[in-house]
């Protein structure tokens, strides 16, 4: 098992990096909250999880190893595949994750794309020994309100994932409704609606 990369990041994509190894560009699949702290030609080190297929060998990244475990824990449960994990990875951190299973939070888990009551109903269930209890320590997850700079942040991971600032400055742009309509602006989710933005207009 390839239990970590570590290196120059050499290309950033909407949902992937490619980190140089020794001379080879190591690809690996991060959410989009991972590779908002990635900068390319800047050294780096993920976690990594890689997963085995017939026809497909696919590298999958995190920023600690917290998330890796539980990236892995998640798919012990039926019909959860790294691509599910991944999406739940992606709208809440680890933390969040234990504390919504140890509080059979359905509407957390209902907030990942492709979960809907009944399989956050049997997801709980299955969950409920599995990932642990809430630490309380790690940082916001994903879904966490950011109450001030969130152009700023939104703005720098764009940059960060390699767009330039013309498209960086037309994307804060266009979700600025989406986050004015929020209590609170949420970066990880206005950095996916920028993302399917500028996906829509290249």
């Amino acid at each position: 098992m390839i239990a970590f990369v570590s290196g120059p990041v050499a290309a950033l994509a909407p949902d992937s990096a490619v980190v140089e190894v020794g001379g080879i560009g190591m690809a690996v699949q991060c959410t989009p909250d991972t590779l908002s702290g990635l900068r390319i030609g800047q050294q780096t080190k993920l976690a990594t999880s890689l997963v085995v297929r017939e026809d497909s060998l696919t590298l999958y990244g995190f920023a600690d190893d917290d998330e890796r475990q539980t990236f892995e824990l998640l798919q012990t449960a039926s019909g959860v595949g790294p691509r599910l994990a991944q999406a739940m990875l992606a709208v809440h951190n680890p933390d969040a994750l234990r504390r919504a299973v140890a509080t059979a939070d359905e509407k957390a888990l209902t907030a990942v794309p492709g979960i809907g009551k009944k399989g956050a109903q049997k997801l709980l269930l299955e969950l409920k020994d599995r990932l642990g209890a809430p630490l309380g320590t790690g940082g916001p997850a994903i879904g966490t309100a950011v109450t001030s700079g969130w152009r700023d942040q939104l703005h720098a991971a764009l940059i960060g994932l390699g767009y330039a600032t013309r498209e960086a400055d037309e994307a804060v742009t266009a979700v600025t409704p989406q986050a004015e309509a929020m209590e609170s602006p949420q970066v990880g989710r206005l950095l996916k609606a920028a993302l399917q933005t500028l996906n829509r207009t290249r």
